[in-house]
């Protein structure tokens, strides 16, 4: 057996030059033992000798084996030194090895490199300075927990972004110092070692508490992008269970009014439920609309119909439905004989998204994130109208309402059970009728809409 002693956990340098002299030996992976300064050593193993340098030309491995043992040698696992030389003895067999993701190996130490990019996405995400008095100077000092040996490899990105700052960033395995000009390393630290807070932190928790937008929280994201691990060495996170309490207080109140439908209180729910949507920033596309446009039409509708997202003149209005489509839809409706009157109308996107020409918007359509984003919006509509039958109108509704792509050709016609279970129909937007160039197709096309909505109404008898 032979023995490599490594300097530290994340000694690339050193791991490289024994595996080359190894290499150039055909030392077989399962004879070497690979240690971290002073672990105990297998009592049947022999400390090998310096590694001597291979000869010229004699083995190369592909670049994207050297960033790939890179980062993996900064993780965790305490097989990783052995893992990469293994893999390193293959390539020499199996050029294109490193090229199979498939490969249980390969895939292993993929997966390694990537938690460490994490966690090295992590530090620079979440690592939080606190301001010192040191001497009569000023010195920001940061705690910070990695999962991997990731401070050393880190360094720089500090380095270069707190160039001016006198800092120390200090870890359980090893801390780092800045002096505004050259970088020293240090011992391990504790929590304890870091300060708690600093005036700035008052400042800057207010600010935030003052911008946080509940509206376009989405927990599970959040907890996915950052873990609570992280949240007990920030100062805003401090706040955040707080914060969306209260949220998840108000949102519980109106879906409580929703449920309740004596004595007009779906009215009282469905006007708070609209004021607010009025300042809805779930998705960016409320910075350029003019306005939310909200559903309209009584609380007790036995027909909610669902269209994409609110066209020019609605976005100016502030209303759904009262554009051309709208007049087209009104036509068609009153063709059925469906009392116009006694339905809700609202869209999947509550925002107009269109695209500047000139003088002109031209509406673009929403994307599935942006849809999805709004789908809070048009779940509460459900809740609180509890209409007989919900209509799409399109295929960006369908997705909204079904939570999936639906085809229009495929589902038209016939009645359909929502998640939920309420019953929905699918036929065309209006808005389609109009852009066919064709006048005979577009009165056949206008006909079977028609048709539709004929039967769709005789649902609700």
């Amino acid at each position: 057996m032979r023995v490599v002693t490594l300097s530290e956990p994340d000694d690339f340098d050193g791991w490289r030059d024994a595996a080359r002299g190894l290499i150039t030996e055909d030392v077989p992976p399962d004879d070497v033992v690979w240690q971290v300064g002073d672990e105990p050593v297998d009592l049947f193993a022999i400390v090998a000798d310096p590694a001597p340098a291979p000869p010229p030309g004699a083995f190369s491995v592909p670049r994207a084996f050297i960033d790939l043992a890179r980062s993996a040698i900064l993780g965790s696992d305490p097989e990783r030194f052995a893992l990469l030389y293994t893999l390193l003895a293959r390539l020499r067999r199996e050029p294109k090895l490193i090229e199979d993701r498939a490969d249980p190996l390969v895939r292993r130490l993929d997966r390694i490199a990537k938690d460490v990019r994490r966690d090295i996405h992590k530090m620079r995400a979440f690592l939080r300075f606190r301001e010192v008095e040191e001497d009569g100077t000023t010195r920001f000092v940061a705690w910070f927990e990695p999962d991997h040996h990731i401070v050393r490899a880190n360094a720089a990105f500090f380095v270069n972004r707190f160039a001016s700052m006198r800092w120390s960033i200090l870890t359980p395995e090893v801390s780092i110092h800045w002096d505004g000009k050259a970088l020293s390393e240090g011992p391990g630290a504790s929590k304890a070692d870091a300060p708690d807070g600093d005036p700035t932190e008052e400042v800057w928790k207010t600010y935030y508490a003052s911008i946080f937008n509940p509206a376009r929280v989405k927990i599970g994201a959040m907890l996915k992008e950052m873990p609570k691990k992280y949240w007990k060495n920030m100062p805003e996170t401090a706040l955040v269970p707080g914060l969306l309490a209260a949220a998840q207080a108000r949102e519980s109140g109106m879906i409580a009014k929703a449920r309740d439908n004596v004595g007009g209180n779906s009215l009282i729910a469905w006007e708070a439920l609209r004021d607010e949507a009025a300042g809805c920033t779930r998705c960016p596309l409320y910075k350029p609309a003019t306005q939310t446009v909200f559903g309209e039409g009584p609380v007790d509708a036995p027909l909610m119909f669902v269209g994409e997202q609110p066209g020019d003149q609605e976005d100016i209005a502030g209303r759904p439905f009262v554009g051309p489509a709208g007049q087209m839809f009104d036509k068609a409706m009153a063709e059925a004989g469906v009392d116009r009157s006694r339905a809700y109308v609202t869209n999947a996107v509550k925002h107009f998204k269109f695209e500047q020409r000139g003088k002109r918007r031209i509406h673009a359509k929403p994307g599935a994130g942006e849809v999805d984003a709004c789908r809070w919006w048009i779940e509460q509509e459900q809740m609180l109208i509890k209409p007989k039958v919900t209509v799409a109108l399109g295929a960006t509704a369908a997705r909204s309402l079904f939570g999936k792509v639906m085809t229009i050709g495929r589902e038209r016609g016939r009645a359909l059970q929502l998640p939920d279970g309420g019953e929905a129909w699918i036929t065309v937007h209006p808005s389609y009728l109009l852009r066919l160039p064709d006048p005979v197709l577009a009165a056949e096309e206008y006909a079977r809409f028609v048709e539709d909505l004929r039967v769709i109404g005789g649902r609700t008898d």
